[in-house]
């Protein structure tokens, strides 16, 4: 499985979650790494937004997507 994959099954999980207390730890942890990577997130400038926009509306018209039921099934 692949990196991209990885993470879109990760978030998936992670939107079920419903204990605080799960949730908190997994701020925490992701805290840590962050400060011991030594690097931070950025934030995307306006154009570096705009162009992964179009990239993405790009990619829909033409085709080059997957629906929520063919990530679903993949994972199952």
């Amino acid at each position: 499985m692949d990196l991209q994959s990885r993470k879109i099954e990760f978030v998936q999980e992670f939107l079920k979650l419903q204990s605080e207390e799960v949730i908190s730890s997994f701020e925490r942890l992701l805290k840590k790494q962050i400060k011991s990577s030594g690097k931070e997130f950025e934030p995307m400038s306006i154009e570096e937004l705009n162009n992964r926009i179009d990239k993405s509306e790009n990619d829909f018209k033409n085709g080059r997507f997957k629906t929520h039921s063919e990530i679903i099934a993949k994972y199952q």
